[in-house]
């Protein structure tokens, strides 16, 4: 019952600010066309490591929806440091997964988590570019996508299509509302049910006996290699290992190389850049995620009781009419995701 309690509390408080994130992952999905992107991120465009590190930021893809994406950028013209610039800062932060860490785990690392990750995209980004660059092969993209929904780029829209205002906003709203919750539905109830076990059941002291220090960080990394998981989708789990004791530093290590660092996206870098820019890759981001979180250590040690953190300790207070209208919508976009994902399988498995 103590878990349900916190699973429900928790999910009250994320839904009003992930739909809001949803929403504008939508927004920015449909109104920021890929041909513009492509001439921004050539090998001829000046700082196109920095441009997309922060044109890749805020936009609404996932570990896997990225592949397809930065394979295309690639195929198209962009540099090598910019695909690597692209291929981690879009998984490692966007604007539903700042929202939903504003609400989760304080302003301060809403503010940090984005910043760590354009720094670490460019870091690497600069680090790929110093290889030799090497033939554009249109093969080298992934022949199937990994994410079921298909929003991996696959809709891509034709360069002259300019569909009224009306349309694109429906197309917006409705690639948030069903691709957007496709791709992020089942991890973040793994991600809430886990940061509410451990808010239930986890003693304070159980992990804070090893959660901070270089030990600590290396631990996030190696957990955080195997995982296939979204920025959105890690949040409530950096905020289950926050509670459990965790220092916030280590917490946004792993919140950084979780997403940039899976086993399918390292595959793609070894595949599209070669072994030696993958070399390249992991030493800028986990070079920047122990950086950035000795950082934060230090801040918090340094100004302790000045950084605010989110207070994950379930309150007696009722929940706003729209926390609840939110959670209700939520669930039941959730609930069509995942039923359409199950009758998918069904379907696959009886042919």
């Amino acid at each position: 019952m103590s878990w349900l309690l916190a699973f429900v509390d928790l999910f009250l408080e994320s839904a009003p600010w992930l739909l809001l994130g949803l929403l504008v992952a939508g927004v920015l999905k449909e109104f920021v066309p890929m041909d513009w992107m492509e001439r921004q991120l050539g090998q001829q465009s000046r700082f196109a490591v920095v441009k997309a590190a922060i044109i890749g930021a805020p936009l609404p893809l996932c570990s896997c929806g990225v592949i397809p994406a930065a394979a295309g950028l690639r195929r198209a013209g962009a540099s090598k440091g910019a695909t690597t610039s692209f291929l981690i800062s879009t998984p490692e932060t966007g604007v539903d997964s700042i929202a939903l860490s504003w609400v989760l785990l304080g302003p301060f690392m809403a503010i940090v988590r984005p910043i760590a990750a354009i720094v670490s995209a460019i870091t690497a980004g600069y680090l790929v570019g110093r290889e030799s660059p090497e033939p554009i092969a249109p093969e080298l993209a992934p022949s199937s996508s990994c994410c079921s929904s298909g929003c991996c780029g696959s809709d891509k829209k034709a360069a002259d299509a300019h569909p009224p205002l009306l349309g694109r906003i429906k197309s917006s709203l409705q690639y948030a509302t069903t691709e957007m919750v496709d791709d992020i539905a089942l991890w973040l109830l793994v991600g809430l049910a886990f940061a509410a076990l451990v808010q239930a059941y986890v003693p304070q002291s159980f992990l804070a006996q090893w959660g901070d220090g270089l030990i600590a960080m290396l631990v996030m990394v190696i957990i955080s290699i195997p995982m296939y998981i979204c920025a959105t989708a890690s949040t409530p789990i950096a905020a289950g290992l926050l509670a459990a004791g965790v220092s916030p530093g280590a917490v946004l290590v792993f919140m950084l190389a979780g997403p940039a660092t899976n086993i399918a996206t390292l595959g793609m870098v070894n595949k599209l850049l070669g072994r030696r820019a993958l070399w390249a890759y992991l030493t800028g981001v986990l070079a920047c995620a122990l950086g950035f979180g000795y950082l934060v250590d230090w801040l918090f040690s340094t100004f302790d009781g000045a950084i605010v953190l989110a207070n994950l300790q379930s309150d007696d207070h009722p929940q706003s009419l729209v926390a609840i209208l939110s959670s209700v919508v939520l669930i039941l976009l959730m609930g069509l995701s995942i039923g359409k994902s199950l009758q998918g399988k069904h379907h696959h498995g009886a042919h």
